[in-house]
């Protein structure tokens, strides 16, 4: 859930933060008193464009910041951006300055996309233009999967598979039509590319075989130098070599053995030496011999690796590349020669693919047929009690089994009546602000076993109602709040009631400048706050007496 807020120089906020609760928040105050702020600088740090003139008048930058508790899908999400999750806190920040914008997720520099990213699973934001969205015939289709669940989600997986695999084939049939025209040269050009890999006959490996052996060839006259001026070093026969001058200091050490321990100790030491001295004569004396220059060798490597180095740039970075390319080219070869079979094969392939795809889409559509009725069931019970009170809802649903398609081949239109005797049409149609406002309630409502994302906001939830109907919508956001956490913003006294946490937004001038502030209230703060949004002196004794009844008749005081 989203545990708080911060806000710094944005619009007319200096410095705010807010700390959430689990249930249903609410934040209300004048009109004017900017609310809409609050919803933008949520907006702003989950990465919606920052307007010019966003940063507070007089301030360098703005600063927003979000503190969400963290569940194991943001966690995965956040595995997948290689983003750290060692607490169990989700931290996303946005600074904005006249220039630029930079974004942050628990300390890490991101782009606005991978915010984006992650915002999808933890918050919901319903304000005007998500309400708008529900005329969307595609997000319809979404609320309608989501609510059938797992039997949905299962058959959907299924759907996409068999789409795919239907359109690979019609791809490859396709591709194999075209085969037809310039046949001939084709297979020209593939027997060509086969012949020469073959020709070659290359060795997994072999290359880097062939580069050790070019390396030593091509420098074995100037190890053999080398080697050699070590070993006249060591062991040439004259007085002053290493193995003669080694001699001497053991002999020099042997004439004082007897009379020192330290001395023996420092023998043992030369003797050692002299042995080490042996072997490397030794095996370098072996090491010179297989040195020997051979330019026939020479040749002979180099030319095969010029060969290999050839290939590996026409047809692969390694061996292994081009010998695939040859195997692929060889069956594409053949394909080519057996076109007509290739063909027939290809075509029964697509048939297959064709019915197996018709099959999944068709149990994904009495699916959604059955789950329909459901939905519409449930809807109809959950509008009724937001005051829809002659409401008739239906879901349309139209196939076409030739279209193929990851959602397989039905389109659906969410269809609405409130008024009796009329028939039932379109809601993109027929539905005014505030009845798409409640509608979205109501799926929310009946999706909240099945929705993962825990914090909801709702912005204009209220627009267009009162009376009853609002206290209804209240009624209805308290409920969502049980299993969502719910952050509103309202006008209207009948839905603030409802509130477990209760924020006032207030705007005020000082010292020549205007500025917003939010505060937590309660108690008899509360209940004045309750009486002005009644419309009434929110002084007065009946308003205030009118304001704690409406908040203890709810049992939420």
């Amino acid at each position: 859930m989203l545990e708080s807020l911060k806000v710094r120089n944005l619009a007319l906020i200096e410095n705010c933060e807010i700390e959430f609760t689990k249930g249903l928040n609410v934040l209300t105050g004048e009109t004017g008193a900017g609310k809409s702020i609050l919803l933008g600088s949520v907006m702003l740090a989950l990465g919606q464009r920052a307007e010019g003139d966003i940063i507070r008048n007089g301030a360098d930058e703005a600063f927003v910041e979000l503190v969400f508790s963290m569940d194991s899908r943001c966690k995965e999400i956040l595995d997948e951006l290689d983003i750290p999750s060692d607490d169990d806190v989700v931290i996303i920040n946005r600074k904005i300055t006249p220039s630029k914008s930079t974004y942050r997720i628990n300390g890490v520099t991101v782009i606005s996309r991978q915010v984006k990213e992650i915002a999808s699973a933890l918050i919901d934001i319903h304000g005007q233009h998500e309400h708008q969205s529900l005329l969307d015939a595609g997000r319809q289709l979404k609320m309608l999967d989501a609510y059938g669940g797992n039997a949905i989600e299962e058959a959907l997986d299924k759907v996409k598979t068999t789409a795919d695999a239907y359109k690979d084939a019609m791809n490859r049939l396709k591709d194999a039509e075209s085969m037809a025209e310039g046949r001939e040269r084709a297979i020209s050009l593939l027997e060509y590319e086969v012949g020469e890999i073959d020709e070659a006959d290359l060795k997994p490996g072999e290359d880097e075989e062939l580069e050790t052996s070019y390396k030593r060839l091509s420098s074995a006259e100037k190890i053999s130098e080398n080697l050699s001026e070590a070993m006249n070093l060591i062991s040439s026969g004259s007085m002053e070599d290493a193995g003669e001058m080694l001699s001497r200091a053991i002999a020099a050490m042997e004439r004082v053995t007897g009379l020192d321990e330290s001395a023996e100790e420092l023998l043992c030491k030369l003797t050692e030496a002299e042995g080490l001295l042996g072997d490397f004569s030794l095996a370098a004396s072996k090491y010179s011999d297989s040195l020997e220059y051979d330019e026939d060798l020479f040749v002979t490597v180099e030319e095969r690796l010029n060969k290999i180095n050839y290939l590996k740039s026409k047809f692969g970075r390694t061996i292994e590349d081009v010998l695939k390319y040859r195997d692929d080219k060889a069956a594409e070869l053949d394909n080519l020669r057996n076109l007509d079979e290739y063909r027939e094969k290809l075509k029964e392939e697509c048939k297959k693919a064709g019915s197996e795809y018709e099959k999944a889409a068709g149990t994904l559509s009495k699916l959604r047929s059955e789950t329909a009725l459901k939905f519409t069931d449930a809807l109809t019970k959950t509008l009724e009690g937001l005051n829809f009170l002659n409401v008739n809802f239906s879901v349309g649903i139209e196939s076409d089994a030739t279209r193929v398609s990851a959602n397989g081949f039905d389109d659906i239109e969410f269809m609405i009546s409130t008024n009796v005797g009329e028939p039932v049409k379109p809601v993109r149609n027929v539905a005014s602000g505030g009845e798409l406002s409640r509608i979205m309630l109501g799926i929310k409502t009946i999706l909240a076993d099945k929705d993962e994302i825990d914090s909801l906001i709702f912005d204009e939830i209220d627009t267009g109602i009162s009376g009853v109907t609002a206290r209804e919508v209240g009624k209805r956001l308290f409920e969502l709040s049980s299993k969502h956490q719910v952050i509103l913003i309202t006008h209207l006294a009948q839905i603030a009631a409802f509130a477990n946490t209760h924020f006032v937004i207030d705007k005020k001038a000082e010292a020549g400048k205007t500025k917003t502030d939010i505060t937590m209230i309660e108690g008899e703060a509360r209940v004045s706050e309750i009486a002005r949004l009644l419309g009434g002196d929110s002084t007065s004794a009946a308003a205030i007496t009118n304001a704690r009844e409406l908040i203890e008749s709810l049992g939420n005081g």
